[in-house]
């Protein structure tokens, strides 16, 4: 694949990447995306800034905004930080827009008050951290059973942190 227009996404998504000047695919991306959209587990290793995030977000849009709406969180997107956290949902927001496909965020350091009510509201993809993930799920305030798709973003990073005894748990 040498341009996005090539990909099987829905004109929605092919729009919102030629409004933000995504044309040509980064080699992860390139490597990723197809098997991803074929419903492929993938691995991905890349350095920071060679578009992994898209790599796994385009296929995660477009599977979901593809498929009968079914209630409760669908695709779960776990990385080690707030702030990595708030960069994937800003990224989904952008290229997912107009698509139906609804986010919230889980992470500490936030009002979690604002994030089960974004959650309730129907979203149908979860970034968490897996410390606010695996509260919010231990206390029963949220439920993962119709989770289809998962993201493990930087899990070598997760592991480095002391988080592999709480995604086991998730």
């Amino acid at each position: 694949m040498t341009n996005f227009s090539e990909l099987p996404l829905s004109a929605q998504l092919k729009s919102n990447l030629a409004k933000n000047n995504f044309t040509e695919p980064t080699p992860v991306q390139s490597l990723a995306i197809e098997p991803a959209l074929e419903g492929k587990d993938v691995v991905a290793t890349a350095q920071t800034g060679t578009g992994k995030t898209l790599a796994f977000l385009l296929p995660t849009i477009q599977l979901l905004s593809t498929e009968a709406r079914q209630p409760g969180v669908r695709a779960l997107i776990l990385t080690p930080t707030r702030e990595l956290a708030l960069q994937i949902n800003e990224a989904l927001l952008l290229i997912g827009r107009g698509t139906g496909i609804r986010s919230a965020v889980a992470v500490g350091g936030l009002n979690e008050r604002t994030q089960l009510r974004d959650i309730r509201a129907g979203a149908q993809v979860v970034v968490a951290t897996p410390g606010r993930l695996y509260d919010f799920m231990s206390r029963g305030l949220i439920n993962l059973t119709n989770v289809r798709i998962l993201i493990l973003d930087e899990s070598d990073r997760m592991l480095d942190m002391g988080f592999l005894p709480t995604i086991k748990r998730i």
